[in-house]
Order: structure tokens, then C-alpha cells, then sequence
């Protein structure tokens, strides 16, 4: 699907039913709500069930993220990722999915080379896994990348402030853009990334006062994870927000629900019914 292809207004709280006519989410919606002051709900998934789920649910983008690493490879750091990993739960995701714009993470060392291979791998992303954009974290260092995915026609979302492909060139997960001369360096990279063609910029754990500042100085929209209410949107990985994440709690997450107790609860009296000859009993039979 072309991603700036036009599209109907969705209904009022932008939730869908199997019968209503779907259009997709595109990168001119999103520059859209950002003009209209509305804002963008995003979430990541890995399968196709979760996939359905959120894009039921009314989330506007969701990112197949590289945290995947994380939540579903069981890895300490993104690092392991690799591009046929993305193709593989993008592709998962994209079954799932009918109307939220399909974002995928363009993980470590598959755009650092050179432009043409970003170009390349960010071509399989949307040719062989169905993704409607792809993501790519750093500043000015990757914006000759950028304009030639963008160039192109690759639709191509950024990544700034923290970001958790270079952990181990910063050493820790502590808030970026603190200081004067990396906050400044935080906002030139915003311009420098939208004028070289990126439709998005996912601002990561920086101050609030500061992603404000770049929201505000850009005309694309900002999608804030740990960066203050003022950005256009916010993005959560959906394992935390579930509370499925029993050991991982910073500060920006939110936990809508303790998916882990209560999974771990229905497992148990499962076994609990097994080993007392409750299940399955005659109706559950044949």
C-alpha cells in the first residue's frame, strides 16, 4: 500500500469493527494529527495476535521493534537482532493488521555502512516483510541514509536521545540531552534528519522541557518514550505496558495491567485442574 496514498477520516475515537470500511494509517495522517493537535498512539508487537489486538484496539503505528530482542529472544541488548529476524516478525505482525501504519526497526548494521545498503535491507523491509516504513536510530551521522531510503520512496522514521543501539557506546540507559551541548545537539539532528526526509522522530528518554522544544521546531511529528507529555505522540513496548515485564520498571512505563500475575495465576490452577483429574471433564470429552 502506498503510504501517502489519501485517505477517509477515521470514526471519533479512531476504533474499528470488522464491518466498517478500513483505510490505512499513512504517513500524511500522522502529519495531519500533528497539525490538528491530535494525538498519536503507538505500541510495538512481534506476532500476528498481538499484531490484531492493538490494531482492534486503535493504535495508530505500531513499530516491530528491535526490542524484540529483548522480549522475545531473551537477549540483555538489541545487538543480536538481525534483519532477517524483522522480516520475520514484521511479517507476523502484517497479518494482524488491517488499518495501524506498520513500522519496522532497522536493526544494528544494517544501515551504518553505507546509503546504498540502508537502501537495500530498508527495501526488504518493505518488499519481502510488508512494512510500510521502516526505523533508524542516530542523528546526523545517518542522514545521507536517509535521503536516499526517503529519495527513493522508503518512508523513514528517526531516532533520537537514547538510543539503545549504541548502549554500548554510552555505557548506560541515563537520560540523554541533559546538558547544553548535547541538548543542542539533539535538536540540530531533528532538523537535519526532517530536512533530509524523515516523516517521524522518536524522541527516547531526554528531558521533557527539551522534547517540547524539538516538537515544537519541527513540522513532523515527535513520538515520545520517556520525553514528557508535549511530544505528538507516545510509544510503549507492549510487554511493559501489559506488565508482562516482571523485571524491567523505569520510570516511563506505565503498566496497564499485571498480564504476568494473571497469566501465571491461570497456568497454575490449569496444572492445578491436570493433576486433579478436573481437566478435562465429560463435557470437554468426547
Amino acid at each position: 500500500m502506498n503510504p501517502h496514498q489519501d485517505e477517509r477520516p477515521d470514526s471519533e475515537n479512531d476504533r474499528h469493527t470488522h464491518s466498517s470500511p478500513l483505510r490505512r494509517v499513512t504517513t500524511r495522517r500522522l502529519i495531519e494529527m500533528k497539525k490538528n493537535g491530535k494525538k498519536i498512539v503507538c505500541l510495538t508487537a512481534y506476532d500476528a495476535l498481538i499484531g490484531r489486538v492493538l490494531d482492534e484496539a486503535g493504535v495508530d503505528v505500531i513499530l516491530v521493534g528491535d526490542s524484540l530482542g529483548n522480549v522475545v529472544q531473551g537477549h540483555d541488548t538489541t545487538i543480536p537482532v538481525t534483519l532477517e529476524d524483522i522480516i520475520y516478525h514484521t511479517r507476523a505482525v502484517n497479518r494482524g493488521v488491517k488499518r495501524a501504519m506498520v513500522i519496522a526497526d532497522m536493526p544494528f548494521m544494517s544501515y551504518q555502512v553505507s546509503p546504498e545498503e540502508a537502501f537495500r535491507n530498508a527495501g526488504r523491509l518493505l518488499k519481502e516483510a510488508g512494512a510500510s516504513a521502516v526505523k533508524v536510530e542516530g542523528g546526523e551521522r545517518v542522514a545521507d541514509a536517509v535521503s536516499r531510503m526517503t529519495e527513493a520512496g522508503i518512508p523513514v522514521m528517526v531516532h533520537l536521545g537514547l538510543t539503545p543501539q549504541s548502549i554500548h557506546q554510552f555505557g548506560s540507559y541515563r537520560v540523554r540531552g541533559t546538558d547544553d551541548i548535547e541538548a543542542e545537539r539533539i535538536l540540530r539532528d531533528a532538523h537535519i534528519l526532517e530536512q533530509a526526509g524523515a516523516f517521524a522522530i522518536v524522541l527516547e528518554k531526554i528531558p521533557s522541557d527539551l522534547a517540547a522544544k524539538v516538537t515544537a521546531s519541527v513540522k513532523i511529528p515527535t513520538i515520545g518514550i520517556g520525553a514528557g507529555v508535549e511530544c505528538d505522540g507516545q510509544i510503549l513496548v507492549c510487554t511493559d505496558m501489559l506488565g508482562l515485564t516482571v523485571d524491567f520498571n523505569p520510570r516511563f512505563v506505565r503498566q496497564y495491567e499485571n498480564m504476568y500475575e494473571r497469566i501465571h495465576s491461570a497456568v497454575t490452577r490449569y496444572g492445578d485442574d491436570i493433576r486433579s483429574r478436573n481437566f478435562p471433564n465429560i463435557d470437554e470429552s468426547y
